[in-house]
C-alpha cells in the first residue's frame, strides 16, 4: 500500500476549494480516505484563511513515508513544513556522453567492434565450409567450379 497526500476538490461551480487528504495511491481522488489534515481554499479573502492544514499530523504521515503531490508539496513549503526530496531513480544502461567528441569516438569504437565480429564470423563460415569439404573454401574457386559443371 502506497500512501499520498493530495488534494481532492470540493466547493461549488466557480468556488474551488480543496480538502488536503491522506489516501491510498489506488483509491480515486473523490474516494475513500485515511484521513484529512487540512484544507485549501484559494478563493479566501485572507491568506491566513487560505490554507489551514494540521502540521503535526503532516509530519507524521511525511515521517511515516508517505508520498506528496507537486500541488500538495508547493503548499507544504508555503506553509514551512519541511518536505523531503524525492529521490532520483539511478537509471543504469549505456552511460551518456559528454561531448561531440566523446561521441565519435565511441561511435568509432561500435564500428570497429563490428567490423572485427564480422570478420571472424565470415572466417568461421569459410573454416566450416572447408571442414565440410562439400565446397572449396574461396568462393570463387566455387563459382568456378559451378560454371564448369554447367558446361558439362
Amino acid at each position: 500500500m502506497s500512501v499520498l497526500i493530495r488534494m481532492s476538490r470540493i466547493g461549488r461551480k466557480n468556488r474551488p476549494s480543496y480538502r488536503i487528504s491522506v489516501a491510498d495511491d489506488r483509491y480515486p481522488l473523490d474516494g475513500r480516505v485515511i484521513e484529512d489534515i487540512g484544507v485549501y481554499d484559494p478563493l479566501a479573502p485572507r491568506a491566513e484563511m487560505r490554507m489551514k492544514v494540521d502540521p503535526e499530523r503532516a509530519k507524521h504521515w511525511l515521517g511515516t513515508g508517505a508520498r506528496v503531490s507537486d500541488t500538495v508539496r508547493s503548499v507544504f513549503n508555503k506553509l514551512g513544513v519541511s518536505v523531503p526530496v524525492p529521490k532520483r531513480r539511478h537509471r543504469t544502461g549505456r552511460v551518456a556522453t559528454k561531448t561531440r567528441g566523446h561521441k565519435l569516438a565511441a561511435k568509432a569504437t561500435r564500428v570497429e567492434l563490428k567490423a572485427q565480429r564480422r570478420v571472424a564470423r565470415l572466417a568461421a563460415r569459410k573454416a566450416a565450409k572447408a571442414a565440410a569439404g562439400d565446397a572449396p573454401a574461396d568462393p570463387k574457386a566455387a563459382k568456378q567450379a559451378g560454371a564448369k559443371a554447367a558446361k558439362k
